[in-house]
């Protein structure tokens, strides 16, 4: 059962890097981005690595994206002075 549910997730990750990779929109590849983390970080929960999972939700998942959104809001805004 925990190997189908890896392989579901698996499988959805590769998806969302598909969708960071050929999306226009850099804030829903920022996003698709933040869900591959997340889907590791449940990944290592399942594998019986709480503390990896953890690590990985915290900075895959949030730190990284919350770098990246405030990276995307300063070019975005360094556009609108030019």
């Amino acid at each position: 059962m925990i190997s189908t549910i890896i392989i579901v997730l698996g499988i959805i990750m590769i998806a969302a890097a598909f969708l960071a990779i050929y999306l226009k929109d850099l804030l829903s590849a920022i996003i698709s981005a933040g869900v591959i983390s997340l889907l590791a970080s449940i990944i290592y929960l399942l594998l019986a690595a709480p503390d990896v999972a953890i690590t990985e939700a915290a900075i895959g998942s949030g730190l990284t994206t919350i770098v990246f959104l405030f990276a995307l809001n300063k070019v975005r805004k360094e556009k609108k002075d030019d």
